[in-house]
């Protein structure tokens, strides 16, 4: 099988044509709707309670709501194999796409109104609404651009994507700062909730996508089984399938355990609400565009195994960057520099390693299958963060902790070099990966 990923060498010009191209540009606002719910649960959210006086344990355990992200291919084959009525007449996809966005909208909504310092218990509760909703709003949002995408587009609406989801994060991660420090927190959650139109805008401009394979319809219980079981059996008859999986599983822990507890630090450090804003949105804004434009490069020129790996090996190092932060103390020019850094290579791995996960969907099974890799890719790093994270905070302090994450990273690194010496890479590749859209076959 030829290696995923890879493409003719272009001229500056043909690199830079296929981000205009409108399945890329979907790809794009699909990510700005996919990354506002993780920012209001991560970052805003850690930064709300630390400001309310919720003790550190307790802010770091609130992570355990994206758990729900984590077993979303528990119901994402409902996306692929149920068709809603009345409105299903509009597509599978873009039927789904708008009720789920609605839904998102009101938990964003619900969790604005809940008051931590009145009752902290109905705040975890919106935000495990929150996380689900969101998580199910990925699921049809990662089906739609995997599917709209034509294989050779796969690195390329990765970037936009990337570009698109830490646009949606940072957007509403900093909107919401902004306007709590200027009105409150019910104010900022409400107004942020607008961040879920994009997606449904776009599929309802674009409709369809192209590659979409609809399945037959499942009437009886056992045919309802099967599109349960269907996605999965396919998956694991792969050659190298397990291995795959385990690499999905430990290849973010280190890197998952550092960014769920940034905030954390940036409060203890004494930075101020404006200061993250400006630090966060701004200079990582400008690191990630570079990530991303790097990414595609080298992912056109050394093709996707090669790429991944240095991928891997920029995400370990840089949590030192956040190591040495803690120990430099309060700077401007060193949180720069850490944040510069991590939103680099964050935007670099998220090309490639996102368009690896794409091409290893079936296009029959597109939203159970990568449900299942997208939610294996940080349930491990996020079950310790949110059970051990404050306390080994406490405990060895921010310094130790970071390194101790970049060396939680090293066995992905080492894996993947495995699969790629061992041929697994390629073995374990889905349709979404090779196969064209209709009127390119």
């Amino acid at each position: 099988m030829a290696e995923a990923g890879v493409t003719p060498k272009r001229d500056l010009w043909g690199s830079f044509r296929p981000y205009l191209e409108k399945e890329s540009l979907a790809a794009f606002f699909l990510g700005v709707s996919s990354g506002f719910p993780f920012a209001l649960l991560a970052a805003t959210l850690t930064t709300r309670l630390a400001q309310e006086g919720i003790e550190k344990a307790t802010v770091t355990a609130f992570t355990l709501a994206f758990l729900v992200y984590n077993v979303k291919f528990l119901w994402a084959w409902v996306i692929d194999a149920v068709t809603l009525p009345v409105i299903g007449r509009l597509g599978q996809r873009v039927s789904w796409m708008i009720v789920i966005g609605f839904l998102a909208i009101a938990a964003t909504i619900n969790l604005a109104v809940a008051d931590p310092r009145q009752d902290i218990v109905w705040v975890a509760v919106s935000a495990v609404m929150l996380g689900t909703a969101g998580a199910t709003f990925d699921i049809i949002i990662d089906a739609y651009r995997i599917e709209t995408l034509k294989p050779y587009q796969l690195g390329t609406g990765s970037g936009m994507s990337q570009y698109g989801w830490r646009i949606g994060a940072a957007g509403a991660g900093g909107l919401a700062l902004v306007v709590a420090a200027r009105s409150d927190w019910t104010v900022a959650y409400a107004v942020c909730s607008i961040f879920a139109l994009p997606a449904m805008l776009t599929a309802l401009i674009l409709g369809e996508p192209a590659r979409h394979q609809k399945q037959a319809e499942r009437r009886s219980l056992v045919e309802m089984a099967r599109a349960i079981a269907d996605p999965f059996s396919e998956f694991f008859r792969r050659n190298g399938a397990w291995l795959v999986l385990l690499f999905i599983l430990v290849h973010k822990i280190g890197d998952t355990l550092a960014n769920l507890t940034f905030r954390l630090l940036f409060e203890d450090l004494g930075f101020s609400n404006d200061e993250i804003a400006i630090y966060d949105v701004g200079v990582g804004f400008w690191a990630l565009i570079i990530g991303v434009f790097v990414g595609g490069i080298i992912y056109a020129r050394l093709g996707l195994k090669k790429s991944v790996l240095i991928a891997l090996i920029l995400m370990a190092v840089s949590n030192v960057s956040f190591a040495a932060l803690a120990a430099a103390g309060d700077s401007n020019l060193g949180m720069a520099a850490a944040i510069g850094f991590e939103n680099f290579a964050s935007g670099y791995g998220g090309v490639v390693v996102v368009a690896y996960f794409s091409a290893l969907c079936d296009l029959r099974f597109t939203a159970a299958q990568y449900a299942l890799i997208s939610a294996g890719a940080s349930i491990v790093g996020r079950l310790l963060t949110g059970t051990t994270a404050g306390a080994l905070i406490d405990w060895i302090g921010y310094v130790n902790f970071y390194l101790l994450t970049t060396v939680a990273a090293l066995p992905g690194i080492v894996l993947f070099w495995w699969m790629m010496r061992a041929g697994l890479v390629d073995d374990a590749m889905g349709t979404a990966g090779t196969r064209p859209a209709p009127e390119d076959a």
